[in-house]
């Protein structure tokens, strides 16, 4: 057994029982036998400072989804641990309550999920994790994201000089910067360059409003602000407005989640602010269709043309792997210019991808493009260039030309 106290712990959850019930029976024998909880967290401590050795993105348990392993994510490949203990449901249930505060908890059986940032330290090193507890088949389970313990630039993630400065607070003071992609496709990776950069280069006052904080910036030339959803502010919307007295020169919102939130987005980048968000959508053209359907018919012609008005970038991006089995970030990249603009006014965003095609000079191109050199310098096969293509059709035409 993972645990010394398994057994006991076995015996004290009735078959009877389930959801927050059992977990708020385990949660009360961890506070009275403080060694059970403290040998809790040091199992999850240990795991977790595994993933990091073994550079893998994601670790997962508990709940019988899990059947009983201990899971990680290794270059986008989920398996579980070798040569682990069988986990039980009671034993996984006490080590991720072992490290949650009773308000955490509190929040966990009301709203069947949670999610939190989580530290330790390892060897004088600090590392951070985004949590997300959840129930399944009336069992907790959980992931744990490693946040990277270091910074990319912007050169090593590839984005062109003409991209970066349009994302750089002394080149453009204003403008909305999208980041999109599926979970998992590095965005708050790229978001932390990009605050990196503005923070090492520019004299200002950069507030981040995050579900929960990962990455945490130092001030450097700039003061920063971090403030995390449901602990330091409500909720996305309101943050972002209560950041706009806050005197502010860039606004990062971890993500535009409804319309509400996208409508204050747009309002506060309208005023004059520089403003960083993100989009589960895999291309340019799907984010701006998606920003406006999130509004009702009467109303998506105003968002349409404040959208034209705001827009700067938007960069599309996923992790694909590569032919040593590691993962390569791919990206599709839109420069917002008056044609641009033009063609979201007036409805004609299908002609956006041919501007990208054809708008390299201002460091646009298609994500298909950018597989296409992937390919040709030998980093990614052609089947992983096809099979990651938004168009497969424009992707086979570039492969065989």
């Amino acid at each position: 057994m993972i645990l010394s106290f398994a057994e006991k712990l076995n015996a004290l959850c009735s078959q009877l029982i389930s959801g927050p019930e059992l977990s708020q029976t385990i949660a009360a024998w961890l506070t009275a036998h403080t060694d059970a909880q403290r040998e809790s967290g040091e199992v999850l401590h240990k795991w977790l400072a595994y993933i990091q050795e073994i550079d893998a993105s994601d670790l997962d348990f508990g709940a019988p989804g899990a059947n009983n392993q201990v899971w990680s994510r290794l270059y986008g490949v989920k398996s579980p641990i070798p040569d682990m203990e069988p986990l039980s449901l009671a034993e996984s249930t006490a080590i991720i309550l072992s490290i949650l505060t009773p308000a955490q908890r509190e929040k966990l059986y009301y709203n069947l999920a949670l999610d939190f940032s989580y530290e330790i330290c390892i060897e004088e090193k600090q590392l951070r994790f985004r949590g997300t507890v959840y129930y399944e088949r009336s069992h907790l389970s959980v992931n744990f994201r490693r946040i990277n313990d270091f910074i990319y630039t912007m050169e090593e993630l590839g984005i062109s000089r003409p991209i970066a400065e349009k994302m750089n607070l002394r080149f453009e003071k204003t403008g909305l910067i999208l980041i999109t992609g599926i979970t998992g496709s590095g965005k708050s990776t790229t978001l932390d360059a990009i605050v990196d950069m503005n923070n090492r280069e520019n004299k200002g006052h950069i507030v981040i409003i995050g579900n929960p904080i990962e990455q945490v910036h130092p001030s450097k030339q700039c003061l920063i602000r971090h403030r995390e959803v449901g602990v330091d502010v409500h909720s996305f919307d309101h943050g972002a407005i209560e950041a706009l007295r806050q005197d502010p020169d860039i606004i990062v919102v971890g993500e535009m989640r409804d319309p509400a939130t996208i409508s204050t987005v747009l309002e506060i980048t309208d005023s004059g602010h520089k403003t960083f968000t993100t989009l589960h959508t895999s291309s340019a053209i799907d984010s701006i269709h998606r920003i406006i359907a999130e509004f009702p018919p009467e109303e998506q012609d105003r968002v349409r043309n404040r959208l034209a008005d705001v827009l700067s970038i938007t960069m599309s991006q996923k992790l694909v792997p590569t032919v040593d089995r590691k993962l390569v970030m791919t990206k599709e990249i839109l420069a917002v210019d008056a044609s641009v603009k033009a063609a979201i006014r007036n409805k004609n965003i299908g002609e956006i991808y041919q501007m990208m095609v054809e708008g390299k000079r201002y460091g646009m191109h298609t994500l298909e493009q950018d597989l296409l050199e992937l390919f040709k310098r030998g980093t990614i096969t052609n089947t992983t260039a096809m099979s990651y293509a938004n168009s497969k059709k424009r992707m086979a035409q570039l492969l065989s030309s």
